[in-house]
């Protein structure tokens, strides 16, 4: 079974190419966490821990409104890591959004003095912009799908990408969508209306993807 530092360079690459005194100081300081699925890693004005490896599992990123809806930001799977708690330690502030583990999630959490050492690494330097190039890329992407595109058209490309049998409640749906659940779920009985899903208890079936290929580009 591979040890957790042989575990931690397969997911990360860019570790094998630091100096052995930086690399041994990784795999000596970072600390492992083990969260069941649901689980709070980090919420709004927390301090930051640390620097996050994903090992298995995922971290799902939102930001919550005063009212209570929540917007989904992105994803943090393995061999990536959080552009915001990257922020919050470069800037030495708070944090402004919420993560929650995705599964059984399995983290290296680095201490954030280790963090800030490593910056002088030309190798963890150019981890962390190329993180925050893509995710940018990535947020960029939603606001523009949030302004311009239909709540339908949206619902109709996010069942595409995660069928043919979706696993979620409305509530996640409408979270992930920056919706709310009434709308979902007045959306999803006109889908099965039209014979494109079949609904039931906690899950979706995709019965006509070319239908709902059609929704999504707005025909």
């Amino acid at each position: 079974m591979p040890t957790f530092a042989e575990r931690l360079s397969a997911l990360y690459p860019f570790l094998a190419r630091l100096a052995p005194p930086l690399r041994g100081r990784i795999e000596r300081e970072a600390q492992a966490v083990r969260l069941c699925s649901g689980a709070l890693l980090f919420d709004e004005r927390q301090p930051c821990r640390g620097f996050p490896f994903v090992l298995r599992g995922a971290v799902r990123v939102s930001k919550r409104s005063p009212g209570g809806r929540e917007l989904f930001l992105y994803r943090v799977r393995p061999g990536e890591s959080c552009i915001i708690t990257s922020s919050c330690l470069l800037g030495k502030a708070r944090y402004n959004a919420r993560g929650v583990a995705e599964g059984e999630t399995e983290l290296a959490l680095l201490p954030a003095s280790t963090f800030t050492q490593l910056l002088a690494a030309p190798e963890f330097r150019a981890f962390v912009f190329r993180l925050f190039s893509e995710r940018l890329a990535e947020l960029m992407q939603r606001v523009e799908e949030v302004a311009f595109r239909k709540l339908d058209e949206r619902l109709a490309a996010l069942l595409l990408r995660r069928g043919p049998l979706v696993r979620a409640t409305r509530q996640e749906l409408a979270d992930e969508l920056g919706s709310v659940r009434e709308m979902v779920s007045r959306l999803l009985g006109s889908f099965a209306d039209q014979g494109l899903v079949a609904l039931g208890r906690e899950q979706i079936q995709i019965l006509d993807p070319a239908g709902l290929k059609r929704i999504a580009e707005g025909l």
